[in-house]
């Protein structure tokens, strides 16, 4: 009955080092995705800021972009009435 025992204990003494030694590297492989998922948002953060930003100057230069338009069509009216 001793050995049974002792040949137990090292049996399950062997599968509980090897579940810590998987569970180490899970963890620090689940710890490496999470420090590249936050890095991918950081990314995603900032592509997202430049887009507002780019967004933002196309509004506040739209009336300046329509008004150049005009200014535009009118030098070419004017440059097709003096050809004429």
């Amino acid at each position: 009955m001793n050995t049974t025992f002792d040949i137990l204990v090292i049996v399950l003494s062997c599968l509980l080092a090897l579940f810590l030694i998987l569970s180490i590297i899970t963890v620090a492989l689940v710890l490496k995705l999470v420090a590249a998922l936050r890095r991918v948002a950081a990314k995603g953060e900032q592509l997202i800021d430049s887009a507002e930003e780019i967004g933002d100057t196309l509004k506040r230069n739209a009336g300046a972009v329509g008004i150049l338009r005009l200014l535009l069509k009118f030098v070419a009216s004017m440059n097709k009435t003096r050809k004429d």
